[in-house]
């Protein structure tokens, strides 16, 4: 069973189950996947799948930093709610250890010794990453501490 028709049985579930908050989130994930799906002009793979999950994730985390700033402590703890339930269907997140080992073996890799360098280290520290979640903001701030 693909990603995509996955989330469309936890939708069912949630209905049966009465779970709002839930069915609020999936329903608004499928709206994003279905646009997807259309302007592609056919079938999500699992890779696009993750992508567009990881982006509404992002999307969801702005939002709450926005929400936060500006008070509205109940918009932020739904946009927090939302972000629990899509991240169910990513990878594990990369911890802060996993983040600095992968850039300090990254540095190792590619040489670099300045801030000029940043793009080819994070490159290599992503590719590290793959089979995880890495928040590219935590990875980006990773190389600047140890570069900078």
């Amino acid at each position: 069973m693909s990603l995509f028709q996955t989330i469309v049985s936890d939708i069912t579930a949630a209905m049966k189950a009465k779970d709002t908050e839930r069915l609020s989130a999936l329903r608004m994930v499928k709206a994003n996947l279905m646009n997807r799906q259309i302007e592609k002009g056919g079938e999500l793979t699992d890779d696009e799948v993750m992508k567009a999950l990881q982006s509404l994730v992002k999307q969801r985390r702005d939002s709450v930093d926005q929400y936060q700033q500006a008070g509205r402590a109940e918009l932020a703890e739904k946009e927090l709610a939302e972000i629990a339930v899509i991240e169910t269907y990513l990878p594990r997140a990369a911890t802060p250890e996993e983040i600095a080992a992968a850039v300090e073996a990254a540095i190792a890799e590619t040489g670099a010794e300045s801030m000029k360098e940043m793009g080819a280290v994070m490159k290599a520290a992503n590719a590290r990453l793959a089979g995880t979640t890495a928040d590219g903001r935590a990875v980006s701030e990773a190389v600047k501490a140890r570069l900078g």
